[in-house]
C-alpha cells in the first residue's frame, strides 16, 4: 500500500505548473509551495506536469529543478519526479526506459562498467525474465522443493566442500531463480548442511560480486516491506546517515509499499519511521520526504 497522499479532487496539471514556475522565480525558491504540490502527485499527474511546464515555459521541469535546490533535498526530488519506469519498476519496462531515455541498452553500460564475477552476476540477472510471486511477496509461488535441495548441493560442492570456489554456479542459481525459489534454496541448504547459506556466500565470495549475491538473497529471503525497513534502519543508525539508501527506499516506495514498510520498521525497531527520519534529517529534504512517508499510524 502506498503512502503517498494526493489531493482529492483531481488538479489542474498546466495550474501546477504555472505555480511551480512562479515558485521559482525571484530571489530564492519557494520549496514549501514546490514540495506541496511535487509531493501530492502521482506519476500520472507529474508526467502531465512537466509535460505542461515544457509547454508554457521552453523549458525542462527536471532542468529547473535542479537549478534551484540543493543538496539531499535536490537529489530526491531529481529522482522523485522520474516516470517510475526509469527507475523501478519490472525489469523489461526498466530496460526499454533505460534506452528510451539514453539511447543505449542497459547490458551495454553495464558491461563496460562492470568485471569479472560481478559482470557475468548482472548480466546473467538482466538476461532472465523473472515473474516474482512467491507467499510473502505479493502473491504465491509453487516451488519444487527436490529442486531447491538440488540447488542447495550444488552451491555446497561448488563452494564450502571444495578449495575455491566455482563462482559460475553460484550466478546460474541466483540469476536464474525467482526469489521463492532462491528461499527455498536457502531453507535447503540450512537444513542439509546446519548452516545458513548468506553465511557460506560471505566465506566464498567477496567484493562488489558477493554483495550482488548478499542482496538477492536477502530480498529473496524477506518480504519486501521486511527487506526494505531493514535497509533504511541501517541508512540511520549509528553516527551519520546513508542519504543515498535513504533517499532511494523513500522515493521508489512511497507509491508501492511504503505503509507495509513503516507497519514493518515499527514492528522491528519499536519506532515509527517518521520519528527516526525526522531525527536523521532537516531542513526542506526532511519536509519532503515526511510528505512521501506520511503520517504514522497506530501499528
Amino acid at each position: 500500500m502506498a503512502s503517498l497522499t494526493v489531493p482529492p479532487v483531481p488538479t489542474c496539471p498546466r495550474q501546477d505548473a504555472i505555480d511551480l514556475h512562479r515558485a521559482f522565480k525571484g530571489f530564492g525558491c519557494d520549496s514549501t509551495t514546490v514540495i506541496g504540490i511535487l509531493a501530492h502527485r502521482d506519476a500520472p499527474q507529474r508526467a502531465l506536469i512537466q509535460r505542461e511546464y515544457r509547454a508554457a515555459f521552453s523549458q525542462d521541469l527536471a532542468r529547473r529543478v535542479a537549478s534551484e535546490l540543493s543538496g539531499h533535498h535536490r537529489r530526491a526530488m531529481l529522482l522523485w519526479i522520474l516516470d517510475p519506469a526509469s527507475r523501478d519498476a519490472t525489469l523489461h519496462a526498466v530496460r526499454q526506459a533505460y534506452a528510451a531515455r539514453f539511447g543505449r541498452h542497459v547490458e551495454h553500460d553495464v558491461a563496460e562498467r562492470a568485471s569479472g564475477d560481478h559482470r557475468r552476476l548482472l548480466l546473467a540477472y538482466l538476461a532472465v525474465p523473472r515473474a516474482e510471486g512467491g507467499a510473502g511477496h505479493g502473491g504465491w509461488e509453487w516451488v519444487d522443493t527436490s529442486l531447491a535441495a538440488l540447488d542447495a548441493r550444488e552451491l555446497y560442492k561448488a563452494g564450502e566442500r571444495r578449495l575455491g570456489t566455482d563462482e559460475r554456479a553460484f550466478v546460474r542459481v541466483f540469476s536464474e531463480r525467482s526469489w521463492a525459489h532462491l528461499a527455498a534454496v536457502a531453507r535447503a541448504y540450512h537444513r542439509m548442511y546446519d548452516r545458513p547459506l548468506e553465511r557460506a556466500v560471505k566465506g566464498e565470495t567477496s567484493g562488489s560480486f558477493g554483495f550482488g549475491l548478499l542482496t538477492i538473497l536477502r530480498c529473496a529471503a524477506d518480504t519486501p516491506a521486511r527487506y526494505f525497513a531493514k535497509v533504511l534502519h541501517k541508512a540511520m543508525k549509528g553516527v551519520g546517515t546513508s542519504d543515498t539508501a535513504l533517499i532511494r527506499v523513500v522515493v521508489t516506495r512511497a507509491e508501492v509499499d511504503m505503509q507495509y514498510i513503516k507497519a514493518e520498521y515499527h514492528r522491528l525497531y519499536k519506532r515509527s519511521l517518521a520519528d527516526a527520519i525526522h531525527a536523521e534529517t532537516s531542513g526542506n529534504y526532511r519536509t519532503f520526504l515526511l510528505s512521501l512517508v506520511g503520517r504514522d499510524r497506530a501499528y
